[in-house]
């Protein structure tokens, strides 16, 4: 085989330069490997919320979770793909919170966890095992109206009705942290809610007119009673 000037033995081939057909299937099947364990290891959670890497496998069929809702532990078997949503309405029956966009943007689904509003589109109800979790049906008595709830009454700050329980809600957890809001504060509080019918006038006095109402009995959660043969529940089914 001739030599070439450099000393380096010189084949009839000419080398290849960069990444080869092996290499570049030897990289593939790592990166695969990679993410079925990185999947698995998502997967790895008990059934009492357990964090991955638990040792038990959650799924894919129904798996048995506790969820602490309105006060009461609720037990129940969803995928563990069912979000807080889902789980809340199909269920539970608790249907007010309402399924409109499904993409965390309308807010027509809000509920308070551990005393935030949240999306309950946006969270898996496996992963809300172990928070105190508050619907709108929780937020007052059977045949009680809720300070907030009656205040959206009194200023005609709904028309179709859908967005209302979201909004009350979200409300809610604003006034719990603020109790005296002005409302441009209110209005900033409440951007994660989308009203369609355009309510927002009435919806922003009602919360400012409802913190008055609030404020005196704050401690006590005191609700206002309906008339007698009115409906108590809130939120409605829809």
């Amino acid at each position: 085989m001739a030599k070439r000037d450099d000393g380096s033995e010189a084949s009839g081939k000419k080398r290849r330069k960069g990444l080869s057909r092996r290499d570049f299937i030897k990289g593939t099947g790592a990166a695969m490997s990679a993410g079925v364990l990185v999947s698995g290891e998502l997967l790895n959670a008990s059934a009492q919320g357990g964090p991955a890497g638990s040792g038990k496998i959650a799924g894919p069929g129904a798996v048995p979770i506790a969820l602490q809702i309105n006060g009461n532990r609720q037990d129940l078997s969803v995928e563990p793909r069912t979000t807080l949503l889902d789980a809340l309405r199909d269920t539970l029956d608790l249907t007010g919170a309402k399924k409109v966009c499904d993409r965390s943007t309308c807010g027509a689904c809000t509920v308070i966890m551990d005393g935030k509003a949240i999306y309950a589109c946006t969270m898996l109800a496996i992963e809300a095992q172990g928070r105190d979790i508050l619907t709108i049906e929780g937020i007052a008595e059977p045949g009680e109206l809720h300070p907030l709830s009656a205040a959206f009454v009194d200023h005609d700050a709904q028309q179709c009705g859908f967005c209302t329980p979201g909004f009350v809600m979200a409300a809610k957890a604003f006034l719990d942290r603020t109790p005296n809001p002005t409302e441009a504060q209110v209005k900033r509080a409440l951007g994660g809610n989308l009203c369609r019918c355009g309510t927002y006038m009435g919806v922003r006095k009602a919360v400012v007119d409802a913190a008055t109402r609030m404020t005196p009995r704050r401690g006590s959660g005191q609700a206002l009673r309906l008339p007698r043969g009115a409906s108590g529940q809130e939120g409605g089914r829809a």
